[in-house]
């Protein structure tokens, strides 16, 4: 099973009040296992950032000034995510900003449908605690120790962990595949040595002798039996 696991950036908190995307990152899995295939773009939104924004993702004015218009990259990013579903954390945000950029260039909408939201899993799994990205990174013991600001691929590639673990961790004892031309296998297996059966049936010398050890207890339990 495809998915893309999907983060962006963007100049503010609502594409209604003409706030734009400015960065959007994808790592791809299949069957919960990365694959190594990332989309990764930088746009010019075309509008200002906002400081609050800035000061989250590090992103400038300046930075995107040179960056193509997302109607340039537009075609390569459906391209990579095709029909698959998207893994997304908060995936209300990041979708609408998607949706309010498709429809603006003449595309049709992302079906809401299609977004798998890890906010709603990890609130569904652990009530009440913290369930920001940063908080399930902790959780799950991912390191973040290169994460000084945020960056859409980079938050994609710790969300496709924490996605892992949401959905029930690594199990590699139980995993049969074949990675980069390695056979993965289970635990290692060995034929069993043949051994003949002990016999069980005492000897004469040994009924004699275990005669003379009860002779010599008092009061035997053996001897009333």
């Amino acid at each position: 099973m495809r998915e893309i696991i999907l983060d962006s950036e963007t100049t503010g908190l609502d594409p209604l009040n003409g706030d734009r995307l400015v960065e959007i990152g994808c790592v791809e899995i299949f069957s919960y296992i990365p694959t190594g295939k990332t989309f990764q773009v930088y746009i010019n939104p075309q509008c200002p950032m906002s400081s609050a924004a800035s000061a989250v993702h590090g992103l400038t004015d300046e930075f995107l000034a040179d960056k193509p218009l997302f109607s340039e990259v537009v075609s390569d990013f459906l391209d990579f995510i095709g029909d698959a579903p998207l893994v997304i954390h908060n995936a209300n945000f990041d979708m609408g900003f998607l949706n309010a950029e498709l429809v603006r260039h003449g595309y049709k909408k992302l079906d809401n449908h299609r977004a798998i939201d890890t906010l709603m899993m990890a609130r569904k799994m652990f009530p009440g605690a913290p369930a920001s990205l940063d908080a399930l990174c902790k959780r799950f013991g991912v390191d973040t120790s290169g994460r000084d600001l945020h960056g859409a691929l980079l938050d994609a590639r710790l969300l496709a962990e924490v996605y892992l673990e949401l959905r029930g961790g690594r199990q590699p004892d139980l995993v049969l595949a074949s990675v980069g031309g390695t056979e993965l296998v289970g635990p290692e297996t060995r034929a069993r040595e043949y051994r003949a059966p002990r016999t069980h049936q005492a000897s004469e010398d040994e009924l004699a002798a275990h005669e003379a050890f009860l002779a010599d207890i008092k009061e035997s339990l053996w001897k009333r039996a």
